[in-house]
């Protein structure tokens, strides 16, 4: 199906494409800014290096285990954080996996040792694990196919803006000597406090299902629980089929 026909498809229905810019208004900021908090408190870690190492008299083999310790958990939980967010709720998934590596990475700045720092970072991982995933099944309950690939371009857009935000942030925090505390403690601690916040207001402003959804007319949720329904019919049909040909024919 040419891409044009999708264009042609809204044009005719002004209530679908109402929907979707007010769907695209109320959820991709909060969703943009959301990823914009993720890899700020993922790489802050890079730029509290730069006091913490000697601090705390960590070698370059100790940071550098510590910093890539993050990333084993990130991917042993992958899988199954995916599940549970389609077993239980995308937005409980986004909003704690925020709240949970939002506290760790403010406690990453309290550190004393090279032990903490390599559990912190693993946790941290973990906790950081359910979020991608997580925004990326929120927005199929929200977008139709031919517009998911915007959607997601226009979220993940948040990686270079926040590595010239992160940059700039770190510049005037680690420069902070509040309470005998250094920069590099006070960088990790106020960086990873907004998304303790953030992960409580998610409870509050997304929604799960359109139908759910107070902020859209009734019939503007009505017309896209509709059309999703119409477009998974078929890849429902297209799975029951293949598993009633491995039960039939377990050898092909």
């Amino acid at each position: 199906m040419p891409i044009t026909d999708g264009v042609a498809r809204d044009k005719t229905d002004p209530i679908a494409d109402q929907t979707r810019r007010r769907i695209t208004r109320r959820l991709l900021p909060f969703l943009f800014a959301l990823y914009v908090l993720n890899y700020i408190d993922r790489v802050n870690v890079s730029f509290a290096a730069l006091q913490m190492t000697g601090d705390l008299g960590f070698s370059n083999a100790v940071f550098g285990f510590g910093a890539g310790i993050f990333f084993v958990g990130y991917f042993l939980l992958q899988i199954p954080a995916t599940m549970l967010i389609e077993l239980w709720s995308a937005r409980t998934v986004i909003g704690v996996s925020l709240m949970l590596w939002g506290a760790l990475a403010t406690g990453t700045g309290f550190i004393s040792n090279a032990q903490q720092f390599y559990w912190i970072r693993f946790f941290l991982g973990v906790a950081e694990a359910g979020f991608f995933p997580g925004v990326i099944v929120y927005l199929t309950h929200w977008y139709r196919q031919e517009d998911r690939g915007k959607a997601v371009a226009l979220f993940m857009a948040a990686i270079p803006a926040s590595n010239m935000l992160s940059a700039a942030v770190a510049s005037v925090l680690i420069k902070i000597t509040w309470f005998g505390y250094a920069g590099w403690r006070w960088l990790l601690i106020l960086e990873g406090l907004p998304a303790v916040i953030a992960g409580i207001v998610t409870f509050f402003y997304l929604t799960d299902w359109p139908e759910d959804a107070r902020w859209l007319g009734e019939h503007q949720a009505t017309r896209l629980c509709t059309l999703l329904v119409r477009e998974r019919e078929p890849k429902k049909a297209a799975v029951g089929e293949t598993r009633w040909r491995l039960v039939v024919s377990p050898m092909g």
